[in-house]
């Protein structure tokens, strides 16, 4: 079952790579009705207690599959369902302490029935929750 705010509560934990921490990870839903086809997205920046990460930092995980952010540009032919949680993953050496963490998630999409000066405003507001981090 998923949270109806876009960041999910569950999910919320540190990764760890050869016994080393290498970032963290959150799961999110998608807010449209439809499900995103991946070329719609837009990177996302993500801003944990006022540090921002964007670009290369930060990984899609959608059915399993792993995509960077400039990867998912030109996928027009993998679907994002909308009861289908993605997992972002942040690069971060050392990943976040345990505690409560404020998160601003903010992604865009386009809406192809939109003129394209017009294509992305029903994804404009940031996401906001905070998150409890355990060890």
């Amino acid at each position: 079952m998923l949270d109806r705010e876009c960041i999910q509560s569950r999910g919320f934990r540190n990764v760890e790579n050869q016994g080393k921490i290498t970032g963290f990870q959150f799961n999110i839903r998608s807010l449209y009705y439809r499900g995103l086809w991946l070329s719609q997205l837009r990177p996302a920046t993500i801003t944990v207690d006022g540090e921002t990460f964007s670009g290369d930092q930060v990984t899609w995980t959608i059915s399993g599959v792993t995509y960077e952010q400039e990867e998912i540009l030109k996928l027009g032919d993998v679907h994002w369902g909308l009861l289908e949680p993605a997992t972002l993953t942040v690069r971060k050496e050392g990943g976040l302490k345990p505690g409560t963490h404020d998160i601003e998630l903010t992604y865009q999409y386009s809406s192809s029935y939109f003129p394209p000066a017009m294509d992305t405003l029903l994804s404009s507001a940031p996401h906001n929750r905070k998150l409890i981090l355990v060890q």
